[in-house]
């Protein structure tokens, strides 16, 4: 069966259904939802036996859903209406959300119902709900739509708001006002939500010192107070402002402008600027207990011989501060009395690499290039040359380019069933690539599928990722209640603690000693940085400014000309070398391009 994807974005959650999709043997094919025309273009040359939405900002045309059964996820319970789905779910306090699969139709989301699963809200941002709990529904559902439309006897229900199960109703784009904060007034819980509600777009609009700004990134402070609406504290770019009954911590704004792209996310602190010059730092020792509700990006935790490096940075994206602050984190669990090192990323992201919007405000982007990708490297080395401790990377969510090649450093790669990995970095304008990726990767998966997965720029599952020897182990999320980052986490305790114990543990220690002091032999990892860094060098100061161009439009959310042709079906070209074609693509994660459209053939 040919399954075409329209999607307005290749988000997370379009490369999880299409990787699903793909592994079950499926024909898919891949569009940019961008206008109604390339919607045509796109189901004329494919001609699809379905039409799935996972992201849709757009409305199908007419002709296009009464000639294909198109079928939509909405984030949203049965009877939800409108595209504000999951943030008047946090505004409101739901207890219980859902996604539903529903056909297009003359009115939007009032099609028939072909799936819907409910889960718990959590207290989380829209970001962090819409990559997890929203994702994991959306899959399950769209799995269901899938098989119920191939088997031919399914109806699909229509909506019925007579109906007493049927709690979804139409509703309005929130309106600034809306989620308008008065520092005056509201609490530290009302203020959260607001501000979660509107995270990742479009920010709460707010004005600190007369300047302008977005809020992003907010976390609950349980001990340091002030005046209501005062910038109290200030920590690893992050403000604390002052509530009245507590305080609020908020990592990233964007100052508002004339025009959508003027401004972009930054670091609170940075955007600022002098006008924190009195506000004092409020440092945390990354061993730090029992420090109660707070902001902290990195931290060490340790029990059972087993020392924990946990990391939470903003869309998974690594500044140079953050890689020299996670390898200080990373020597200090070497030197403690323990055997086990897990390396535990965040619940939205493991991570993304190096930070594209901090090298893009940078007075010298190319020079705080070189500064970000030797800070990364100077971390992962750290990891490397962990030769005492068995080192475990343990993925809850999704990571591509530099943050895959990161993973794939420590002894033990585990990931949750459903997220996706990008390993590669080409995408960016055809970003060579370091962190050590020409020693790691090859080791795991043999230079052939190295270059393979280099040079095509395409998403995997974990399924794949294992069956390849990408990563070592799936960590099974068994339903879509909530607490499934707590259970993800007390599974890799458990695994880690056994290798802890493990009377095999001292001759896995020496066996991977040997192979390291036998690696370096025949190839020391500072070549392999070396020749890395050289291509790299080429990317930030070379004639060819792709990577740059590439870079400013991505931060600044435009389209990039000549990114992602299509997802060619050329799988069983590049068993031994990837085409011509195949490398003059380039292709990216992020977008999809007006009118493209790809189609994947299912594997022999």
């Amino acid at each position: 069966m040919k399954v075409l994807l329209l999607s307005s974005a290749y988000n997370s959650l379009t490369q999880q259904v299409h990787v699903e999709l793909k592994a079950l043997g499926y024909r898919v094919g891949v569009a940019a939802a961008t206008t109604g025309e390339a919607m045509r273009q796109a189901v004329h040359q494919f001609q699809p036996d379905l039409v799935l939405c996972p992201m849709l900002a757009q409305i199908i045309p007419r002709d296009i859903w009464e000639r294909y059964t198109c079928i939509i996820l909405h984030p949203g319970i049965v009877g939800d209406r409108g595209g504000n789905s999951l943030d008047w779910a946090i505004l409101n306090e739901e207890t219980h959300w859902g996604v539903t699969a529903v056909q297009a139709a003359d009115e939007v989301d009032s099609g028939a119902i072909w799936a819907t699963y409910e889960f718990k809200m959590r207290a989380a941002s829209k970001s962090s709900l819409y990559r997890d709990e929203v994702a994991r529904a959306a899959v399950k559902a769209m799995l269901v739509a899938v098989r119920r439309f191939e088997s031919r006897m399914f109806v699909p229900a229509p909506l019925d708001y007579s109906r007493l199960d049927v709690r979804g109703r139409f509703r309005p784009f929130v309106k600034p006002k809306e989620r308008q904060i008065d520092w005056q007034c509201d609490s530290v819980a009302t203020i959260l939500r607001k501000i979660r509600s509107a995270d990742g777009a479009p920010g709460v609009l707010d004005e600190i010192d007369g300047l302008p700004v977005y809020l992003y990134g907010a976390h609950e402070e349980g001990s340091l107070v002030g005046k209501p609406g005062q910038i109290i504290a200030q920590r690893h770019g992050a403000i604390c402002r002052a509530a009245v009954d507590g305080a609020v911590w908020i990592s990233h704004l964007k100052r508002k402008g004339e025009h959508p792209n003027d401004y972009f996310k930054l670091p609170a602190t940075m955007v600022l600027g002098d006008r924190l010059a009195d506000v004092p730092e409020a440092p945390l020792a990354i061993h730090a207990e029992n420090c109660g509700a707070t902001f902290r990006d990195i931290w060490y935790e340790e029990r059972n011989d087993v020392g924990y490096v946990n990391f939470r940075f903003y869309n998974g994206a690594m500044g140079t501060d953050h890689c020299r602050r996670l390898e200080q984190a990373m020597m200090y669990a070497r030197q403690r009395p323990t055997k086990v090192i897990v390396l535990f990323g965040g619940q939205d992201f493991w991570s993304n690499g190096i930070h594209l919007n901090l090298i893009e405000a940078a007075a010298d982007p190319a020079e705080e290039s070189w500064r970000n990708i030797n800070a990364m490297n100077d971390f992962v080395l750290s990891l490397l040359t962990a030769t005492d401790h068995l080192t475990i990377a343990a993925m809850y969510g999704s990571a591509g380019a530099g943050g895959v090649m990161m993973a794939l450093d420590a002894d033990r790669v585990l990931a949750r069933e459903g997220i996706v990995l990008n390993p590669h970095y080409k995408g960016m304008g055809g970003l060579y690539g370091s962190e050590y990726w020409t020693y790691s990767l090859p080791k795991r998966v043999g230079v052939v599928r190295a270059k393979q997965l280099t040079e095509q720029c395409l998403p995997i599952s974990v399924r794949e990722a294992k069956a390849i020897g990408l990563i070592d182990d799936i960590i099974i999320q068994d339903d879509l209640g909530n607490g499934s980052f707590g259970r993800f986490k007390s599974q890799i305790v458990r695994i880690a603690e056994n290798f802890a114990r493990s009377e095999h543990l001292a001759a896995l220690l020496e066996r991977k000693r040997a192979e390291r002091e036998a690696d370096e032999k025949i190839k020391p990892l500072e070549q392999y940085r070396f020749e890395e860094l050289a291509e790299m060098n080429q990317n930030f100061w070379g004639e060819d400014r792709s990577y740059h161009l590439a870079r400013s439009a991505f931060v600044r959310k435009q389209p990039r000309p000549g990114h992602l042709k299509c997802f060619v079906a050329l799988e069983n070209e590049v068993e031994n070398e990837p085409s011509d074609e195949i490398k003059s693509i380039s292709a990216s994660r992020y977008a999809l391009p007006t009118g493209g459209w790809a189609e994947h053939q299912p594997a022999a």
